[in-house]
């Protein structure tokens, strides 16, 4: 590992905070690009290793593998500039950009920005999708993983952190019976030494203990009806259940977000994850606006702004601080066992399987923007939402139409793309008036 000044890594970490646009996909693709091929800080193998932990993880993996390069350079403070400059441009972003949606949210011209917003995103994850598939699922058994994931995620709705945990498994024992001669001896493994940075472990728990102060103050001054106590909760729940990264995150919070709190509407999570896309940072960062919404529509304080603000910054706390806490907690021993075969092909299955998580999103996004109406199948295990074919959406599903096209066949960049659809959506929007 090459030797790194602090203030050449701070530099670093700031520059990739400012362009990590495009989601997981791209902002993994930019990390890759600047620490291993243009500042040769890590090699392939090391940077691999640490993005399947971090794919391992419940919350984003990008900010998180951002926090574990840090943490092997510089120790606990690498690991918390790395993780903060890869949140703070974004979070401030979406910020800002909730604010004007609370504000101008009901005009024409925003309306239709945010129409064309979500025919982007559409195209967006369905890149993600292809992107992540083509680099993951080579051989026969991560397509099939893969496959399986999304079969189970859609059609029979199973608890995301058995399906995750299955392919774990399955990936460790193949690795193991493939690892085995056939003389029936196993291969001996070779592992490296733990990575000492001093300071690591009181580093987690000092991040576990503000993190439980923060949800239990919350509970014990407000009470559990309370939205600031519900959003604690809510996205510490998140931050320990959603494995498998942002994308999986995102589904998590849209349905629970909508379905369950009703703190905002389908249409109103694809704008949110529309602000998110036009803006750096992690994909997760969509919950600010969550936040900022459920503070604003259910605080019985006055201004809603000021409360909004708050529910914002609040949601921010409790989503980042549990992805320094993984980090720090387990970082060192992962790095132990870099060279353990088994292990290494229990995460690379996690990670396949979690193409079948996206492609579930992708299609929950999809029947919800184009659709205004669903309905559910249940029976015989199947428990799945389809749309109403009826209900189609025409003006929507002609800008998805254009987005797919400038996205797939014109090959158009994240924003270029954002700023014609857009631009489309607010001329429709204009036009019908």
């Amino acid at each position: 590992m090459k030797e790194v000044t602090f203030k050449e890594a701070f530099a670093v970490w700031l520059r990739i905070g400012l362009l990590s646009f495009g989601g997981p996909a791209g902002q993994i693709a930019l990390m890759h690009r600047i620490v291993v091929d243009e500042k040769r800080w890590l090699d392939e193998s090391r940077f691999l290793h640490a993005l399947n932990y971090c794919m391992l993880l419940p919350g984003p993996e990008a900010q998180q593998l951002a926090t574990y390069v840090g943490w092997l350079l510089h120790g606990v403070k690498g690991g918390i500039v790395a993780g903060l400059l890869f949140i703070l441009p974004g979070a401030f972003a979406i910020f800002v950009l909730s604010w004007l949606y609370v504000l101008f949210g009901d005009l024409g011209v925003t309306e239709g920005l945010f129409l064309g917003l979500k025919a982007a995103v559409l195209a967006i994850v369905i890149q993600a999708l292809i992107r992540i598939g083509r680099r993951v699922l080579q051989g026969i058994l991560k397509p099939v993983l893969a496959v399986s994931g999304f079969v189970a995620l859609f059609m029979f709705s199973l608890p995301f952190p058995l399906v995750v945990l299955s392919a774990g498994v399955i990936g460790y024992i193949f690795a193991r019976w493939f690892a085995t001669g056939a003389s029936g001896q196993t291969q001996p493994e070779i592992t490296t030494e733990t990575v000492v940075r001093p300071g690591t472990r009181r580093a987690a728990l000092a991040c576990l203990v503000l993190w439980a102060v923060t949800v239990g103050a919350l509970l014990l001054l407000l009470g559990h009806d309370n939205v600031f106590a519900q959003i604690g909760v809510f996205f510490s729940k998140m931050a320990t259940v959603t494995f498998g990264g942002a994308y999986a995150v995102l589904a998590y919070v849209a349905q629970q977000g909508v379905e369950t709190f009703r703190w905002l509407e389908p249409g109103e999570m694809l704008e949110g994850l529309g602000l998110a896309e036009t803006t750096p940072g992690p994909l997760i960062l969509v919950t600010q606006f969550v936040g900022f919404l459920a503070a604003y529509r259910e605080a019985s304080i006055e201004p809603s702004l000021l409360m909004a603000s708050l529910g914002a910054l609040l949601t921010t706390w409790v989503t980042f601080l549990p992805c320094f806490l993984w980090i720090f907690a387990g970082a060192p021993y992962v790095e132990k066992l870099r060279a353990n075969h088994a292990l290494s092909s229990a995460l690379a299955a996690i990670t396949a399987v979690v193409v079948g998580v996206i492609a579930n999103l992708a299609i929950w996004f999809a029947v919800h923007a184009l659709f205004a109406e669903h309905y559910r199948l249940v029976g015989f295990g199947v428990d799945m939402r389809l749309p109403e074919l009826g209900s189609v959406n025409l003006p929507m599903l002609a800008l998805t139409v254009v987005a797919f096209i400038c996205a797939f066949r014109l090959k158009m960049g994240i924003l270029s793309l954002l700023g014609i659809c857009a631009t489309l959506g607010v001329l429709w929007v204009l036009w019908a008036a």
